[in-house]
């Protein structure tokens, strides 16, 4: 079973990432689970999604605890002391951000990932909503899922935009770097 927790701030599209990414697994013959947690709903209130996939019925009815990939659309709700605690050994973590790797160097003994959605998302005219570009972040970084399911997805699941959303996902999924576990 693959476990997957989305942290980021109201405004950004965190619910439906999960969402899209769960369709865009389902597309692939998986059983996706997710489901979200929030407090007060307002724009930049941290918002923390999770999602579950396997290849069976999922019966399993709980928090996540420790992931295997962590998706952190806000970079600034990273605290690099608790991914020790919170991750997998040897998980993924993907971020949002326009910084370099060097500047998460505690980070490389992970499968980091790095892609400035932000900007994407605000030169194909989203604005704060980053869903999409992130996503098509994730199909770089875990190449298990093909960009084509994602397409496929969000044409299922995003009401307006699409062509736009599309762009999104597309072009980070160019530009996104990734970098393997360093030992």
């Amino acid at each position: 079973m693959l476990e997957i927790k989305l942290h980021g701030r109201g405004g950004q599209g965190v619910v439906v990432a999960s969402q899209i990414l769960a369709r865009a697994f389902f597309l692939m013959g998986m059983y996706p689970q997710c489901y979200s947690l929030f407090g007060g709903e307002r724009r930049g209130a941290p918002v923390t999604s999770f999602l579950r996939v396997d290849e069976k019925k999922i019966l399993l009815k709980c928090e996540i605890k420790r992931p295997d990939q962590i998706i952190f659309m806000a970079p600034d709700l990273i605290d690099e002391r608790d991914i020790d605690i919170m991750l997998k050994p040897k998980g993924l973590i993907l971020i949002n951000t326009s910084l370099t790797a060097d500047q998460f160097s505690r980070l490389r003994t992970y499968q980091l990932s790095l892609v400035d959605a932000s900007s994407i998302a605000e030169q194909v005219g989203l604005g704060r909503t980053i869903n999409t570009a992130v996503l098509g972040a994730y199909c770089r970084a875990n190449s298990s899922i093909p960009i084509t399911c994602l397409e496929s997805a969000i044409k299922e699941a995003v009401p307006t935009k699409v062509e736009i959303n599309l762009e999104a996902a597309r072009r980070a999924y160019e530009v996104t770097q990734v970098f393997p576990v360093r030992e």
